[in-house]
């Protein structure tokens, strides 16, 4: 008998000690782990309304639909910036490849060095083991970015009124695009000479266009909006459009950045962003042309300015303070407050509601879209798309 005991005795210590160890891994108040992925989209999930609660949003902002990554349920064009900073940004256009007819990665530099001298900086962050794996359906195709680097209005101003160097110009872009396969290049421009030197810039631009038509190349101008948010026209004009659809593929507008310093208020109010789609043309075949800009940032305001925000660091700010979100009517976008040392908060950021509302107003002009930048947002965003 005293051997069963023992043995009895020495069972109910190894239950115990099992039943301690899987308590142990259980802490109070732990949090469920947030899924990644969904076999429904964000539409069969109810996730899109005007009355969203922060916990939609940090429990489901990463369980994007898996069977939907490789279905586009927008006809119209979409391209998605990507940025070296902001590496999830790579990822997420490898894994929505299918989603995007054009991806711009954020690489180029090309600088001026004497009369017909340039250099294109920037081949350093050009990974072609990813460019391949983004063009694995063969439809993304890959337009990196090009800035105009320390040029200055001398600069824009010589090489334009030189038809020799801006033929240099116009073989070096040409160049680095067929060096490195790329099937196009996304052009920004136009902001830095602030609506001057219309005339050759438009010169220039129909000179570039006509170069990669012939090289089967596609190229992409970013244009600044017509409208200014306080309603007066902005630097790109209705006519500086006509001088140039015929030689572009694809402009992508900036339809962002409404509210800055000393203005608390929307990043892109849908009826602005009408506004701004309708100066420039009515005519449907042109407008298939305009990618309509759409921020996947947001504003942190305080008193004193505003501070972008990204992805992750909306998520913390959801976790740690809990907010309540209201709906703007006008805007249609959504906003919350917080308080944090003393300060008061605003923070605009996209929701699932106030994309859905962008795609259905892109989709009723007959325009496609274009994201800034694809990895500042939330994973389940690509449902909609």
């Amino acid at each position: 008998m005293p051997f069963h005991r023992n043995r009895l005795f020495l069972l109910l210590i190894f239950f115990f000690s099992i039943f301690l160890v899987v308590l142990s891994t259980i802490e109070p108040g732990q949090k469920k782990a947030k899924p990644t992925k969904s076999d429904d989209s964000v539409i069969s999930r109810g996730l899109i309304a005007e009355s969203v609660k922060f916990k939609d949003i940090t429990l489901n902002s990463k369980a994007y639909c898996e069977p939907c990554k490789v279905v586009k349920s927008f006809a119209g064009n979409v391209l998605g910036y990507v940025t070296p900073w902001n590496n999830h940004g790579y990822s997420v256009a490898k894994t929505f490849s299918d989603k995007f007819d054009f991806i711009s990665p954020v690489w180029f530099q090309i600088q001026r060095h004497s009369r017909g001298v340039f250099t294109i900086n920037g081949g350093h962050d050009v990974d072609r083991g990813w460019v391949n794996d983004v063009r694995r359906n063969k439809k993304t195709k890959m337009v990196p970015r090009l800035l105009f680097e320390n040029w200055r209005h001398v600069d824009f101003e010589t090489v334009f009124s030189d038809e020799d160097e801006t033929e240099d110009l116009v073989q070096r872009i040409a160049k680095v695009i067929k060096d490195y396969q790329f099937n196009g290049i996304t052009i920004e421009i136009w902001s830095q000479l602030a609506g001057s030197l219309q005339g050759p810039m438009i010169h220039f631009i129909q000179h570039l266009g006509q170069e990669f038509k012939a090289a089967k190349k596609k190229l992409v101008l970013v244009i600044p909006p017509p409208i200014l948010p306080n309603g007066v026209p902005g630097m790109f004009t209705q006519q500086n459009f006509k001088g140039v659809v015929d030689y572009v593929d694809a402009f992508s507008l900036m339809t962002y950045d409404f509210s800055n310093v000393g203005r608390i208020g929307p990043n892109s109010p849908i009826q602005w962003m009408r506004q701004c789609i309708e100066t420039l043309t009515s005519d449907p075949e042109e407008r298939k042309k305009i990618l309509m800009g759409l921020n996947f940032f947001g504003n942190d305001f305080t008193q004193t300015r505003p501070a972008p925000i990204l992805g992750d660091r909306y998520i913390e700010i959801l976790e740690k303070h809990k907010p309540k979100f209201q709906w703007d009517p006008t805007a249609e976008e959504h906003l919350f407050e917080y308080k944090d040392g003393g300060d008061k908060h605003v923070v605009y950021y996209p929701t699932l509601l106030s994309i859905q509302r962008r795609i259905d107003l892109a989709r009723e002009l007959g325009v496609g879209i274009s994201i800034w930048e694809i990895g500042q947002g939330l994973d389940y965003f690509y449902d909609l798309f």
